[in-house]
């Protein structure tokens, strides 16, 4: 065999050997399905944080985690001794107050009215006899035995026993009718105001027992019994089960149509089903973080939505963090 010949069997074995592969490639693209586009997800649970408007201690936890309360259900119990003393201070402002209006409603004490009559008797009295000293002086001077001092001298006598007089029934009304009505408004005033002192405190009492607002599952709890906690401290976290949700990151250019309203199927692998989930929430993340740069290849950068989607049907069992995969 000439050296030509075998240089041509070497390319054909090559050219072959290539086909061959070219072959195989071909087929196991057109035969083998493709990876589908895979998007994950997890359940999702609104929560509300339970904490009370004044400090204290714990005294006692009614529940533990993993409990199911209602509404109404008492959930944790503190100590406020400071809160109590701030009670005992306005019951007795309270108290001080509504002496004081009935004060100003009842008026004078009897005694206080006896005397001011007793006054008033004696200051007629005098004003009695001065007015007849005086009508006796003023004939005598009009007949011309007495002097016209002695005359001013009486009449200045009367009108002074006149203004007692006066002065005296001015102390004995304003005795038996009592205080002034600014006196009796301003005593109504100070009640009212030691009542809302007394609200307050009283809703600061309620404060120190804590019951859930809605139902839902006890997720957190954060002091222990013992513990002292602060003003709006977080003590327990209430999942509320009937408000979950799938939340998941799409690239825009595997949103396909998805839009708030539309429905797609996600797969729970916790339970090996399908659940239809429905759109509600559609929004871009703003994150450049979240970009995929494609510009190096002359195409154009993609971002990342945050989609937000809720069981069109209940589904037993699901529970917050569970999986959720799209497949496109």
């Amino acid at each position: 065999m000439s050296a030509k010949s075998q240089h041509n069997n070497i390319l054909l074995a090559i050219a072959g050997f290539v086909g061959v592969v070219i072959i195989v490639a071909i087929i196991g693209f057109l035969v083998l399905d493709r990876d589908p586009d895979i998007i994950q997800g997890q359940v999702e649970v609104s929560e509300y944080r339970v904490s009370s408007k004044v400090p204290g201690r714990i005294l006692e936890l009614r529940v533990k985690e993993g409990d199911f309360v209602k509404v109404g259900d008492t959930l944790a119990i503190l100590d406020a001794p400071e809160v109590r003393a701030k009670m005992e201070q306005a019951q007795s402002a309270q108290s001080a107050a509504a002496a004081m209006e009935l004060k100003a409603q009842n008026g004078a004490r009897k005694e206080q009215i006896q005397g001011a009559f007793s006054v008033l008797q004696q200051a007629k009295a005098g004003f009695e006899i001065a007015e007849k000293s005086y009508n006796r002086v003023q004939r005598l001077y009009d007949e011309g035995v007495m002097s016209a001092q002695k005359r001013d001298e009486a009449y200045a006598n009367y009108k002074a026993m006149e203004a007692q007089m006066k002065a005296a029934q001015s102390q004995y009304d304003m005795a038996v009718n009592g205080a002034r009505m600014e006196d009796k408004l301003a005593a109504a005033a100070q009640v009212g105001r030691a009542k809302g002192a007394v609200n307050e405190v009283n809703s600061y009492i309620h404060e120190t027992v804590q019951i859930a607002q809605m139902e839902g599952e006890v997720s957190d709890i954060y002091p222990k019994v013992g513990e002292l906690v602060g003003t709006g401290s977080p003590i327990m976290s209430i999942s509320l089960m009937q408000d979950m949700w799938g939340t998941f990151n799409v690239r825009e250019d595997q949103l396909n149509g998805m839009q708030v309203g539309t429905e797609f199927t996600a797969f729970v692998p916790a339970f090996n089903k399908d659940v239809k989930m429905k759109v509600y929430y559609l929004k871009d993340q703003g994150s450049y973080a979240v970009w995929k740069a494609t510009k190096a290849n002359g195409q154009y950068d993609l971002k990342t939505f945050e989609v937000k989607a809720r069981p069109v049907e209940k589904l037993e069992g699901l529970r917050p963090g569970m999986s959720l995969i799209i497949k496109k």
